[in-house]
């Protein structure tokens, strides 16, 4: 018996022996990793570490990570161990292409080949940088892109009874699409377009740097058009929520004054768009980039060789699904016919003041609609 105990103790020390010399061999480093993903059937990138159910882009990551051996199990099981960290927490359903997580692992051989083995196609891995030891991928980050892919329906006004398949966006109601959004430019008070933050609340003030609609296309015989946002950083649902309010406008179920009154103290109703179109494109790092990019040792966090791999898996898997499933669920279409439920009214006491200001609205109208808050 105590031969027998021994043997398993000598076994057991030689596997942890081998564990040690492999470590040794692949020092733990800060790295970053590019990710791109389609969000459909997820409930968003953040793991909820306990809640099984509820199935995120992030367990499937960690379970890849466990399993080509980039680190160990039980840093999978508490990834602060890794120095895990998102730089943006996309929701439900919301797809990214270019997504970055900063983490600490073993630098395997062919370590980006292994991970994406272990995950399904609609998850991949495009690109691995090292970074420096106190990288944060979330604080580090300056400004985020999304962009919003929708059926320009959306925005026929609700007077005309048009056919989804047949609607194509005019000129004229494009460019009103795209002088709301570019009223969001600059800095406002965004509480009412997320939930849990007060008008108070310092933390709903957001920087948008650009927002704006592109030409229109055709795909699967439905027309579509994407909206680009560049932001400091988004609150949840703020994205959906800015988006729905300027389809609401347009639609003609809320006056354009609502805007501005969205970003004042009082509570707004403000309308939320689906989350099927929406997708992370690109987080910046400017600021580090400046200080680190060139000092010799550490590669600039821009991915210009990794752009057509992007391209590529957005046609291949995010597009398509917005498309098929907009197609299938018409979350967009049912959407649209929640809007008459919403109050956009103001109350009593604002109607008066309107009526008051109804000179000076009419005259802001006439330059740009967007309030002289607009940087």
């Amino acid at each position: 018996e105590e031969n027998g105990h021994q043997n398993k103790r000598l076994k057991s020390d030689a596997d942890e022996e081998d564990a040690e010399d492999q470590n040794k061999k692949s020092p733990k480093r800060k790295i970053v990793l590019l990710m791109a993903y389609s969000g459909k059937g997820y409930h968003g990138m953040q793991r909820n570490v306990g809640s099984s159910q509820f199935k995120t882009i992030e367990d499937d990551l960690v379970s890849a990570l466990v399993r080509s051996g980039c680190i160990p199990e039980n840093h999978g099981e508490d990834m602060k161990k890794m120095s895990f960290q998102r730089c943006a927490r996309t929701d439900k359903g919301v797809s990214a292409a270019g997504q970055i997580v900063s983490l600490k692992v073993r630098l395997i051989d062919d370590i980006l080949e292994k991970i994406n083995n272990h995950l399904p196609s609609h998850i991949r891995i495009l690109g691995l940088k090292r970074v420096t030891g106190g990288f944060n991928s979330k604080n580090k980050c300056d400004a985020r892109t999304y962009s919003y892919m929708l059926p320009t329906f959306a925005f026929a006004h609700k007077d005309h009874d048009v056919q989804e398949e047949l609607y194509r966006l005019d000129r004229e109601t494009l460019e009103r699409v795209n002088k709301l959004l570019a009223c969001y430019k600059g800095t406002h008070n965004f509480h009412n377009f997320t939930s849990q933050k007060g008008p108070r609340d310092p933390s709903a003030k957001r920087y948008i740097m650009e927002m704006y609609c592109g030409e229109p296309f055709v795909r699967e015989n439905v027309e579509f058009a994407v909206i680009k946002v560049k932001g400091q950083s988004f609150m949840m649902h703020q994205i959906r929520k800015m988006i729905g309010l300027v389809i609401a406008i347009v639609k003609g179920y809320a006056a354009e004054s609502i805007m501005e009154r969205s970003w004042g103290e009082e509570k707004v109703d403000v309308p939320k768009a689906p989350g099927l179109g929406l997708v992370l494109e690109k987080v910046h790092f400017e600021k580090y980039n400046r200080r680190f990019g060139n000092d010799g040792l550490h590669e600039p966090l821009e991915w210009a060789e990794e752009e057509e791999k992007i391209a590529v898996f957005k046609e291949q898997y995010i597009y398509p699904t917005i498309i098929n499933t907009e197609r299938e669920e018409k979350s967009m279409a049912n959407w649209l016919n929640t809007l008459p439920i919403h109050d956009f009214n103001s109350s009593a006491a604002e109607m008066q003041d309107n009526n008051k200001n109804s000179k000076k609205s009419s005259d802001l109208e006439g330059s740009d609609g967007c309030g002289d808050d607009s940087d």
